[in-house]
């Protein structure tokens, strides 16, 4: 007998049902009660004592059709390998997770633990796998301070500074940035990166050289050809992922503009893409395969010493410099 299954013939949610069991207040007495007669009268197993290892590690990811996502699963898959683990793939697409069924199917796999890659997980999925006892670190989190759960994190306001400074030592000084998905931490803090060494420079923002993007090709294509027709155009544009930077790099080639000659472009991650385009991009190197590779560890870590300290460890970016990025050149007086 499952939890779903119990909160399915009483009538109420699996949260209730995690009250009850766990004696939290915000149930009614008749439906403690029944409740209490439910899990008497079929014979539930109140799980989240110690267990021996499942052997499985549930990696939960909004989509695979990425490089970005490719090296994170690398750096998980590896580490799992390392430590004699098999790992569970979830694909999310975007949406939050921690169903009632969803956290039911890994209560039923027994899974030793859950790293889940930028998505949201809903509190009552949360609450139900504290009880469950099952631990969960976070990569790249939605946001910040919605949880005490632990988080593995690049130093992305870093990475956004070190972007920006980069291309205002070569002597830019109208910079684009079009950022990946706004609701995510992580690009808001290369955004306020940007926009701080702006300031350091004595330079103003411009909210007009500012695009919210989808970290895709075809957002660096729309967002890009966007930012090059306005009447004084960016000499370089920073972009919030190297695929979409290659759409800016296709923007800019429809209107005739190289690159570098013309406009300088830098990206974020440092995937493989990075190499295989002309000219080569330069980049900021977010450590991808090791920040999953951590976060497994972690995560397998608090498995077996039984405990969820909250805790957050920040990998940090360096710039690499390519052939994408060059000194701008002239404008005719």
């Amino acid at each position: 007998m499952t939890i779903a299954e119990i909160a399915t013939a009483a009538g109420v949610s699996v949260p209730t049902v995690s009250k009850v069991l766990n004696g939290r207040p915000g149930v009614s007495s008749s439906t403690r009660e029944q409740v209490e007669q439910l899990l008497e009268e079929r014979g539930y197993e109140r799980r989240g004592r110690p267990r021996a290892s499942s052997g499985l590690v549930d990696f939960v990811i909004s989509d695979l059709d990425t490089q970005w996502a490719t090296a994170l699963l690398r750096g998980a898959q590896a580490e799992a390998a390392r430590l004699g683990l098999d790992l569970v793939v979830t694909t999310t697409h975007g949406k939050p997770v921690g169903t009632p069924d969803w956290v039911e199917h890994l209560a039923q796999r027994g899974s030793d633990g859950v790293v889940l890659v930028v998505s949201e997980l809903l509190d009552a999925g949360r609450q139900e796998l504290e009880r469950l006892r099952t631990p969960v670190v976070l990569v790249d989190p939605v946001r910040s301070g919605s949880a005490p759960l632990a988080t593995v994190v690049a130093t992305d306001w870093a990475g956004g500074r070190d972007a920006t400074q980069h291309l205002l030592e070569l002597g830019h000084r109208r910079i684009g940035f079009i950022t990946g998905p706004a609701e995510q931490e992580c690009h808001r803090d290369r955004l306020d990166g940007y926009r701080a060494a702006l300031l350091r420079a004595g330079l103003a923002h411009d909210p007009a050289l500012v695009r919210n993007g989808d970290s895709l090709v075809s957002g660096g294509l729309r967002h890009g050809a966007d930012l090059l027709a306005l009447a004084d155009r960016p000499t370089a544009i920073i972009s919030g992922s190297d695929e979409q930077a290659y759409g800016v790099y296709q923007a800019a080639r429809a209107l005739g503009l190289r690159i570098p000659d013309d406009l300088s472009v830098v990206g974020f991650d440092d995937v493989e893409l990075c190499q295989w385009v002309s000219p080569q991009l330069t980049t900021v190197r977010q450590p991808l395969a090791d920040m999953a590779r951590e976060a497994t560890r972690m995560v397998v870590e608090l498995a077996r010493a039984g405990v969820r300290p909250a805790s957050r460890i920040e990998l940090a970016t360096t710039v690499v410099v390519r052939q994408s990025t060059a000194a701008p050149a002239p404008r005719p007086a």
